[in-house]
């Protein structure tokens, strides 16, 4: 490379620089202000890196064939800024692309383009009531749930963290608190401030003040006293999972709804975001957002039902370890799981396969599973081997499933990757329930073999987040489609 060469591409590299700089606080300002997420091609970038702005960008042309360069995004960020918008998540990185590709779309200014696009969201009044939220249990689910409630800060937050719930604290318990919320080891160091407010017993996260209280049941606290009403209380200790159990949080002063992130027993609504979140009614008092798995695997399984039909199938879960397991071998009530969770791979049940058709009633009966615990913390995958209705081929199926990425309704759901050197650390974070691993992928007529990754922590904990938020009336529209 030429010493000419050599100074263009530092020159490129320092104009994209530039330019993600100038977008974080738009980016900022539209999240506060009006309650609008921005997204490229499915990838939210609130609160992330200058260097993760433009990594997103140049994921455009994995999918596109096209670049789509940050000054070529820029003004249209420029101009949603500007506009009176209502609650969103908005794909700049769709609305960009689409426009300056698209002679038709150029006939307009990019003020007027916009306009067309978000006609659902333009000079609209933010209607959404806010929603007091407690987190009771502040275990691995507890924290990461607390962590995607405070990174949305902000005027314009509806989704309010008012306090965690905990068994009785000893001393030093409030600081242990604070120190597993502001350090993971897997998913890293918190993003912000955390003090300690001993006054108020109270953990303060980025300006959110999280009030701590001890209690020994469900039915045995008075949130009133604390300031909080008609709450909404994510029971993530998995404990009770019937309506009997899950009915105590009711009987506390201050409670209005349930969600219990765990799968439920009895006729509580299992419900996986994006595919069955319609059935869940504004009376509906208890719900249970599955499990991690059947997250996962639900979106997929919905997606190649709707086009190919599904006869029957096997769903092979390979799952990180988890913390009902040991971590030397020891007693445990479970065949196999008293062995050593870092050593060993373990066979065990999962009851996934069969609670997809909660979600998915026509799957009901299709579907047999088990599940493999292997020595990683975190991130699994499930492997589905299923028999189609219609038979196909690998090209065909990846790029359907690609497609339903990008520009489906299950767009949240769904990722696809087309990397030949991905494994599972890359996916620690992934806000998706699933994502496709298209290399893997194996048909062979009317039988296909899909690899679905999924962090099963965090893409689950976003699940999670998007049934609250549509329990309390707050679902959001992602626009363009």
């Amino acid at each position: 490379m030429s010493e000419a060469q050599h100074d263009q591409t530092l020159q490129s590299w320092q104009e994209r620089q530039e330019y993600a700089e100038m977008m974080q606080p738009l980016l900022g300002k539209l999240y506060r202000n009006a309650g609008v997420e921005i997204l490229i091609y499915g990838r939210s970038i609130l609160n992330v890196s200058t260097i993760t702005i433009i990594k997103a960008h140049r994921l455009i042309r994995r999918h596109e064939g096209e670049k789509l360069r940050l000054r070529e995004s820029y003004p249209f960020l420029e101009a949603l800024a500007k506009m009176k918008l209502a609650p969103a998540r908005v794909d700049l990185g769709k609305l960009a692309f689409n426009y300056l590709n698209s002679e038709a779309n150029q006939q307009l200014s990019i003020d007027d383009y916009l306009r067309r696009e978000l006609a659902d969201i333009v000079d609209k009044d933010d209607t959404m009531p806010a929603q007091d939220v407690v987190l009771y249990g502040f275990g691995r689910i507890g924290r990461l749930l607390a962590r995607l409630l405070i990174e949305r800060n902000g005027s314009n937050n509806k989704m309010r963290l008012r306090a965690i719930v905990v068994r009785g604290g000893r001393d030093g318990d409030l600081e242990k608190r604070a120190s597993l919320l502001r350090r993971d080891s897997i998913h890293g160091q918190f993003n912000g401030s955390i003090t300690v407010d001993h006054q108020n017993n109270a953990i303060k996260a980025n300006g959110t003040s999280i009030q701590v209280i001890y209690s020994d049941g469900p039915d045995q606290v008075d949130y009133t006293q604390y300031g909080i009403n008609d709450a909404l209380v994510i029971d993530n200790t998995g404990i009770w999972k019937d309506e009997a159990g899950l009915g105590l949080h009711l009987k506390s002063k201050g409670v209005k709804k349930v969600l219990l992130t765990a799968p439920s027993k009895g006729e509580i609504k299992n419900i996986v975001y994006g595919v069955n979140d319609g059935d869940i009614q504004p009376s509906d008092t208890i719900v249970s957002a599955a499990s991690c798995t059947t997250n996962a695997i639900t979106p997929v399984l919905k997606a190649i039902n709707d086009e190919y039909g599904i006869k029957n199938g096997h769903v092979e879960t390979v799952h990180s370890y988890t913390n009902d397991q040991n971590l030397i071998d020891n007693y445990h009530k479970a065949d196999r799981r008293g062995r050593s969770a870092p050593l060993n791979m373990v066979i065990t049940s999962t009851g996934a396969a069969k609670a997809v058709a909660k979600a998915l009633p026509e799957m009901a009966g299709k579907l047999t599973g088990n599940a493999i615990r292997v020595p990683t913390p975190n991130v699994s995958m499930a492997i589905m081997n299923l028999n189609l209705e219609q038979a196909t081929d690998r090209d065909e199926l990846n790029e359907y499933l690609r497609k339903i990425a990008l520009y489906s309704p299950l767009q949240a759901q769904i990722d696809f990757t087309a990397s030949t050197e991905i494994v599972s650390s890359d996916l620690v974070g992934s806000r998706h329930a699933g994502v496709v691993d298209s290399q893997a992928t194996i048909v062979d007529g009317d039988r296909a073999v899909l690899y679905v990754w999924y962090d099963n922590e965090f893409g689950y904990s976003c699940q999670v987040v998007r049934v609250a938020e549509k329990m309390a009336g707050q679902g959001m529209l992602t626009l363009p489609l």
